[in-house]
C-alpha cells in the first residue's frame, strides 16, 4: 500500500488477515524489511496468483453462494475492487456470465496479469486503474461489488463502505472477504525447536498488521464488526459465510513452493522480532539441503479459511 497518499487496494494473497487477515501472512501487509515500507506489488504478482489459485475452490464456493443472494441474471456490472492479478476476477466472471466485470487495481503489472487471466472471456472483462478512496467516484455503478482482502488497506473502512454503498444500484450486493482463520502448514511439533512456531508467528504478524492499519492515511480504529459497519453505511447485512481451503499432506509441488515462499517472507520480515531458537527453526525449514525442511517434509499441508461478509443496498 502507498503510505503517503490515498492507498490502493489488492486481493493480496487472497487470505486476508486471519484472526486479526483472514486473512493470512502473505497478503502483503508490508512484509518487506520494516513495516513502514510499501510492498512491491508487481514483484509479488506471482505469489498473489499462486495464493488465489490454491484457494480457487473456496472462492468458487463463495461465488456460488453469492449467486443465491443476487441472481446471476440480475448482475449486469460487477466490480472486483483490489483485483490483484485477476485470478478471482476471472472466476467471478464465469460465475456471473451476464455481467460486465471490471478488475480495479492501481498497480500496472497486476492489471496486465488480470487482462491475461481474462483471455477467453471476451470483452466482458476490463480493467480500471484507480486509487481508493480518492477515485471511488470513478468506479461507476455496480450490481455486485467484491472486495477481497482489500478494505483493510484503507484507513477509514467505514467511509470506504459508504462509498461502496453509493456505487451499488438498488438491490445490489457488496461482498467483503475479511477475517477467517490463519493458515496452517505444519504440525504443532515439527521436531525442530519449540512446538507451536506458527502460533508465535501469528502473534507477531497481528502486531505488524495493527501497526500497518494505524499508519494508513486517515486511519480510524473501529471494531471489525462488519454488520455494524454495513448498517452505518446505509446497507442491510445479508449474511456471512466462511469457506475452507484444505490441502492435506502430501501436498502438490505448487503448494509446497507456496509454503516455502510464505515462510521465507516471514523469516525476512519478522526474523528480528523472534527469539534465536525460532529464527534457527525457520532457517532449518528453509534450507533445501536439510531433510527436515519444507522442501522435503512429508507432513506439510495447507489449511485456512476465508470469511465473506455481505450486505445489500435497499
Amino acid at each position: 500500500m502507498t503510505q503517503h497518499r490515498a492507498p490502493h487496494v489488492h486481493h493480496g494473497d487472497g487470505h486476508g488477515h486471519q484472526g486479526t487477515h483472514g486473512p493470512g501472512h502473505d497478503h502483503g501487509h508490508s512484509h518487506g524489511p520494516g513495516h513502514d515500507h510499501a510492498p512491491d506489488w508487481g514483484r509479488l504478482a506471482p505469489l498473489l496468483e499462486s495464493q488465489a489459485e490454491v484457494a480457487g475452490t473456496a472462492y468458487g464456493e463463495a461465488a456460488a453462494w453469492l449467486g443465491t443472494l443476487v441472481p446471476a441474471s440480475g448482475v449486469r456490472r460487477l466490480l472486483d475492487v483490489g483485483s490483484g492479478p485477476g485470478v478471482v476476477t476471472a472466476l467471478l466472471a464465469r460465475a456471473f456470465p451476464y455481467a460486465d466485470v471490471v478488475a480495479v487495481d492501481s498497480t500496472p503489472e497486476l492489471l496486465d496479469r488480470a487482462r491475461a487471466e481474462a483471455q477467453g472471456l471476451g470483452a466482458r472483462v476490463t480493467t480500471l486503474s484507480a486509487e481508493l478512496p480518492g477515485d471511488a467516484a470513478a468506479l461507476g455503478e455496480a450490481d455486485l461489488l467484491w472486495a477481497g482482502n482489500s478494505l483493510h488497506h484503507i484507513g477509514d473502512q467505514g467511509a470506504a463502505l459508504a462509498d461502496f454503498a453509493k456505487v451499488l444500484r438498488p438491490g445490489g450486493l457488496v461482498a467483503l472477504v475479511e477475517g477467517g482463520l490463519a493458515p496452517r502448514h505444519l504440525p504443532r511439533d515439527t521436531g525442530i525447536g519449540r512446538p507451536g512456531l506458527e502460533a508465535r508467528l501469528d502473534a507477531e504478524h497481528a502486531d505488524r498488521f495493527a501497526r500497518m492499519r494505524a499508519e494508513l492515511p486517515g486511519a480510524k480504529r473501529e471494531p471489525d464488526d462488519w454488520r455494524a459497519l454495513f448498517t452505518a453505511a446505509g446497507l442491510v447485512p445479508a449474511g456471512t459465510r466462511t469457506f475452507l481451503v484444505d490441502v492435506p499432506a502430501p501436498v502438490p509441488q505448487a503448494v509446497r513452493e507456496l509454503a516455502v515462499s510464505h515462510f521465507g517472507r516471514l523469516r525476512e520480515s519478522l526474523g528480528e522480532q523472534l527469539d534465536a531458537e525460532d529464527r534457527a527453526t525457520l532457517d532449518v525449514l528453509l534450507d533445501p539441503a536439510d531433510e527436515r525442511s519444507l522442501h522435503h517434509r512429508t507432513d506439510l499441508f495447507h489449511l485456512t479459511a476465508h470469511t465473506v461478509h455481505t450486505a445489500r443496498k435497499g
